[in-house]
């Protein structure tokens, strides 16, 4: 073999050796998973294309909407429970239960949140003013009125040569809402106390905790007004007004806050015949008579007598700080006066006026024994309770009282 000839051997082989290792190389680079070009774009090509199967695409869009379907029955479906509960609660609330369908009316005497008052409840809530055991007789009743003996407000200056002046801050008013207060009579002597700003701001704090209130008014046409509350099927009708008002310009006026007085008692007796056909069952309450005198007037009968001939099923009075007794005129009561109730003072004898109206409109009475020490109204015990009844009986005519507190 000539030199020519191996060097052409020597350079094949080293060309051949040369291939080999370059393939060796490569071939172990793509097993050891470095990216090539190529392989890149497949993979993005696949990436791009996965999502555009459309079966899987719509699919959960269908779900969705059922889904959509599903939550918008399901929150229909509670909405109707709502309201359904709702009205349960409505009619629970209006006392239109299963039972005989009788409506429970409480009347209630003067009413002061003075000072006594405001420590009392600032210390220990409504509870330490009235106790709970009366607090929840007054709170079942389906309406509870009461003489509310003061202005709201924190404007306007006491009244001159006034020996007693009253009012309270506004804030209070949420003390009447404790105690189950429906409605109040503000026609008496001390609602102008503080002026007319004063009573403005009673009419606005009594709207706002939604309590109704007969005998005043910014205008005539709302001091004349007859209060309606329905109760199981029944409508039950309220008026009031004063015969004891400390200066004649009291009296309401066309345009001039005031209230409804009953000095000549034409004007009431003709609301209460108006009212006749308005409501089921007419309650007036009244201020009026002699302060601590147990026994009315002669102008009390006068003017009861007159009131249940124009149509009233019942009368109430406050004003004398006492009870008075209980008549029977042309076969309906009047309670002359209910004495004090709250009044920031201890009261060693005092009542309510539990009324029960049937359904088919028979009416009862009853007395609820109470008095109060310490600066909390409550009820009596037992033998407290007889007394009280005994005395009732003295000074009133012609009825009787069992020892479970009806009137006969």
């Amino acid at each position: 073999m000539g030199k020519r000839t191996r060097i052409v051997l020597y350079a094949l082989s080293l060309v051949i050796l040369l291939a080999m290792v370059t393939l060796i190389i490569f071939s172990h680079g793509r097993q050891s998973g470095e990216p090539a070009k190529d392989a890149l774009s497949e993979t993005d090509i696949s990436s791009t294309e996965e999502p555009v199967q459309i079966p899987e695409a719509e699919e959960p869009e269908e779900t969705e909407a059922a889904d959509g379907q599903n939550r918008i029955q399901n929150d229909t479906e509670q909405e109707e429970a709502d309201i359904a509960g709702g009205e349960t609660d409505k009619q629970a609330e209006a006392g239109n239960t299963e039972g005989d369908g009788s409506t429970t009316l409480i009347f209630a005497g003067d009413v002061l949140f003075a000072n006594a008052f405001k420590s009392s409840y600032d210390a220990g809530g409504i509870e330490k003013v009235i106790e709970p055991q009366l607090l929840q007789e007054l709170q079942d009743a389906d309406i509870f009125m009461v003489n509310n003996e003061f202005p709201f407000s924190n404007r306007g200056e006491p009244m001159e040569d006034k020996q007693f002046t009253f009012c309270c801050d506004p804030k209070y008013v949420k003390a009447l809402n404790e105690m189950g207060v429906d409605i109040v009579s503000l026609a008496n002597n001390h609602t102008l106390d503080y002026g007319r700003d004063a009573l403005s701001d009673t009419f606005t704090t009594l709207d706002g905790a939604g309590i109704l209130y007969a005998g005043a008014g910014e205008t005539k046409e709302r001091a004349y007004e007859l209060q309606v509350i329905e109760k199981n099927g029944k409508k039950f009708g309220f008026l009031a007004a004063s015969r004891v008002v400390p200066e004649s310009n009291w009296k309401v006026e066309e345009r001039t806050p005031g209230m409804l007085t009953a000095y000549d008692d034409t004007k009431l007796v003709q609301l209460i015949k108006e009212a006749r056909s308005e409501c089921d069952f007419l309650s007036v309450y009244i201020h009026w008579g002699v302060e601590y005198d147990a026994y009315p007037q002669d102008y009390q009968t006068k003017i009861a007598t007159d009131c249940f001939t124009a149509g009233a099923d019942l009368i109430l009075g406050a004003h004398t700080h006492c009870l008075q007794g209980i008549s029977y005129i042309s076969g309906k009561p009047v309670f002359y006066s209910l004495g004090n109730f709250v009044f920031g003072q201890n009261i060693d004898k005092t009542a309510a006026v539990k009324v029960q109206v049937s359904s088919d409109g028979t009416v009862s009475y009853g007395l609820l024994p109470v008095y109060a020490a310490g600066g909390t109204t409550k009820l009596m015990d037992t033998n407290s309770a007889s007394a009280l009844y005994q005395y009732m009986t003295q000074i009133s005519d012609g009825i009787t009282i069992g020892a479970d507190g009806k009137i006969n």
